[in-house]
Parts: structure tokens; C-alpha cells; sequence
């Protein structure tokens, strides 16, 4: 393999916005990471159905859509 060409390997702390914390190797510049959903909070690892709006995207979609669909 040719020296010098290949990006620093290191390692980097995730952090979940529910507070989970783990450490993984990663060849981005920056030594912590921040994400929104992990594996200890999503609903396909949980089997609990959690809404994650952060936006406000579902309120939004309820005021433009909610009145089509009441009968």
C-alpha cells in the first residue's frame, strides 16, 4: 500500500440525543459526533412507535391534512 494516502482512522464518541453514548472509529475530522436516534432509541430496535419531530413536521402535516380525513 502507498504511504500518506490513506485518511486517519481514529476514534470517535457518538452521542444520541436520548444520552446514549459509544465510541466507534471514523475517518472524519471531528472526535465527537452528535445524532438524533440510536439504536437504544429507535422504534425498529425498540418495538416502541415514538414520534421524533423535531422540526414540528407533524403538527404542520395535522394542520394542513387533519380535517381530510375526519368523517
Amino acid at each position: 500500500m502507498k504511504q500518506g494516502i490513506h485518511p486517519d482512522y481514529h476514534n470517535v464518541t457518538v452521542t444520541c440525543s436520548c444520552g446514549n453514548k459509544f465510541e466507534t472509529k471514523s475517518s472524519m475530522t471531528k472526535d465527537n459526533f452528535s445524532i438524533e436516534v440510536c439504536s437504544q432509541c429507535h422504534p425498529f430496535y425498540t418495538g416502541q412507535q415514538k414520534i421524533v419531530d423535531t422540526t414540528g413536521r407533524v403538527d404542520k402535516f395535522k394542520q394542513k391534512y387533519g380535517n381530510m380525513f375526519k368523517r
